[in-house]
């Protein structure tokens, strides 16, 4: 028995320091890049659940997403020209304010494929420390 909590305190604390430190676990899909190659990608091989970074340039501010958890909506398109729906968790972080077309806002969370070009979400910490912590930076400040 005192093995096995042992154990459990070990995988614990390795996770923590794995979310701490935005380390991915060995099999897990994901996609780190200075660029915007790796999500282009993904879109083009319809990839899904994948963990990437870049920036863009936002285009339209939709209205939030009110329904079940609120989301604070918006597009940005990439250099690539590729267009992504960025659904930014506002329960669970703050929401970026005075955001604009034509502002620049670097991203660091999940891919989900759809014919639009791709929906980045998981932009917000994890209260319950079960999936990567991700982050919206907009002017210098990080959302998360």
């Amino acid at each position: 028995m005192k093995k096995i909590i042992i154990l459990i305190i070990v995988v614990f604390l390795g996770y923590e320091y794995i979310q701490e430190n935005g380390v991915d676990l060995p099999n897990s899909s994901s996609l780190r890049s200075g660029n915007d190659s790796s999500i282009q990608t993904a879109y083009n091989n319809r990839q899904s659940d994948l963990q990437v970074q870049g920036e863009g340039i936002v285009t339209t501010v939709l209205p939030d997403d009110r329904e079940g958890s609120q989301h604070q909506k918006f597009i940005l398109k990439l250099e690539t020209g590729q267009t992504l729906l960025i659904a930014h968790n506002i329960d669970l972080a703050p929401r970026i304010s005075g955001l604009a077309s034509g502002d620049t806002v670097e991203f660091y969370g999940e891919y989900e494929w759809n014919a639009k070009g791709g929906v980045i979400h998981w932009t917000h910490h994890d209260p319950n420390n079960r999936h990567i912590g991700g982050w919206l930076k907009h002017k210098g400040r990080i959302y998360q």
